[in-house]
């Protein structure tokens, strides 16, 4: 539904580029930040392209929270006004399989919710092109492959895969801290990946050494 409490398929989205967030309405820093980034970032791609070049969604993931009037309340309140710009509240039901489609992860927390932040670019075919990730947006980040999608341009690879992965543990290793209201490094998650990491590495290790010493004790054939 959207914020009049309209049903709407995603499907109406397809022939044009489509750019995807998802939040939840109770969130009252990091939401509406990035939220916020977002617009920024989009408005001048709006201006020069044209906002019935391409569409953006925000998906309200806290269900029954996120109702049609809650999205609609939290737009109006963080001024998000983009005419392109549509807020979406799915049912409960199925949450869980559209926030996997499009590779979001959420858990619930005393405090909320600990969440990905990203921005998912869907080409007019309806293809996931690209992942965003992190609260801050600039021009490179979105406006420019949107323009090339906008233009039937093909975005080129993304560069420094290794950089996309450390950014993408930096933000699950990074836990809600009530006590300030904002999001801090969660160090003990690295030392978690790290202890999984060692664990993976000394069974490879293990496993070799085994056939290494079962071939060499074999009877060799006369």
């Amino acid at each position: 539904l959207d914020r009049d409490g309209q049903p709407v398929e995603l499907s109406r989205y397809l022939g044009k580029p489509l750019l995807v967030n998802f939040i939840y309405t109770a969130c009252f820093q990091v939401c509406p930040t990035t939220t916020r980034n977002l617009q920024k970032a989009l408005e001048n791609t709006v201006s020069v392209m044209g906002a019935d070049r391409f569409n953006v969604i925000s998906i309200g993931f806290n269900q029954p929270f996120d109702s049609p009037a809650a999205l609609r309340d939290f737009s109006r309140q963080y001024g998000i006004d983009l005419p392109n710009w549509n807020f979406l509240s799915p049912a409960t039901a199925i949450v869980d399989s559209l926030t996997a489609h499009f590779g979001f992860r959420f858990v619930a927390t005393a405090a909320g919710f600990d969440h990905l932040n990203q921005v998912t670019m869907v080409n007019a075919e309806g293809k996931i092109v690209r992942q965003v990730y992190g609260e801050k947006f600039t021009a490179e980040d979105l406006a420019e492959p949107l323009k090339l999608l906008i233009t039937g341009s093909a975005i080129p690879p993304e560069t420094g895969t290794l950089q996309e992965i450390m950014e993408r543990i930096r933000i699950i290793c990074s836990v809600y801290d009530p006590r300030t209201g904002s999001y801090r490094t969660d160090y003990s998650l690295y030392f978690m990946f790290a202890g999984f990491l060692t664990f993976v590495f000394f069974m490879i290790y293990l496993s070799i050494n085994f056939w290494k010493n079962r071939r060499r004790d074999e009877p060799k054939a006369r």
